[in-house]
């Protein structure tokens, strides 16, 4: 498995695969490469290179001071050098947009073209306190299957999905053990969250307009608790040029499988 050395010395899992003009796709805040897997086959035009972040998925743990942002987007371009890529786009989900409007600000000329899975500028109080209530903590569920029964009352937003697409998440992102499930990523990082909610929240503006000029997607799920309309008007207000769409039937995140979520992809990959 294709793993390679940060600067600060820890070894990080990527998946790389395919031709094409490379995308680099960013998953959530505790997931991992696997966010990605649904997407995947629709992706076929693309070199697809995803990336375990510090302290998930099959990467090494390391300090939970260094779960952050700059250090997630730092990992990022270290990627790409590891690659010899000079330049990619991002698809980027909840905290892997944050991360592309980082490298936006920092480095946007190793980038070309963001695509964000229901992530914005502002964050919802709501879907904050939803991710506070559960990182780090082990499921209280035994097997897989107890998970994925429960996950359709648990995850807000969503419906009409099947009762199979609820068992791969599950498998997915807990791991089975004797003692139970435990989730696939460092509990430590739940440290790394609360430390940033007790500092007064920037004005990340200023990073969605730093993508000016970079094509540009927003996918929104219609029940979104951590993006709201407002600010999806807002960020289409100020790229007329943004391609959007909204999926019905979604909460946060999309799995972006889902039409409306292909038809904005494969309308933006044109582009770069």
């Amino acid at each position: 498995m294709p793993h390679f050395t940060t600067s600060d010395g820890l070894s990080l899992y990527y998946d790389d695969q395919g031709d094409g003009a490379p995308l680099v796709c960013l998953a959530g805040l505790t997931r991992n490469t696997t966010d990605f897997d649904y997407v995947l086959p629709y992706l076929t035009n693309n070199r697809l290179i995803r990336l375990d972040y510090r302290g998930r998925g099959q990467s090494e743990w390391g300090q939970w001071e260094d779960y952050t942002i700059p250090v997630e987007a730092r990992d990022t371009l270290e990627l790409l050098d590891h690659l010899g890529l000079k330049r990619a786009a991002i698809l980027g989900t909840s905290r892997g947009g944050l991360i592309a409007m980082v490298l936006a600000a920092t480095a946007k000329h190793r980038l070309t073209a963001v695509a964000l899975n229901d992530i914005g500028p502002e964050i919802a109080p709501s879907g904050l306190e939803t991710i506070k209530g559960y990182i780090g903590r082990n499921p209280s569920v035994k097997t897989h299957a107890e998970a994925a029964a429960l996950m359709p009352s648990r995850i807000t937003g969503f419906a009409n999905v099947p009762a199979t697409r609820w068992a791969e998440e599950a498998a997915k992102h807990y791991i089975a053990t004797a003692d139970g499930l435990k989730i696939n990523y460092d509990p430590a990082l739940a440290k790394s969250v609360a430390a940033s909610g007790a500092q007064p929240a920037p004005d990340l503006w200023p990073l969605f307009d730093a993508m000016d000029g970079l094509p540009l997607a927003l996918i929104r799920g219609a029940n979104s608790d951590l993006l709201s309309r407002e600010t999806a008007a807002e960020m289409r207000a100020r790229r007329p040029d943004m391609i959007f769409a909204e999926v019905p039937d979604r909460g946060h995140i999309p799995f972006l499988d889902e039409p409306e979520a292909r038809s904005a992809l494969a309308q933006w990959s044109t582009q770069f």
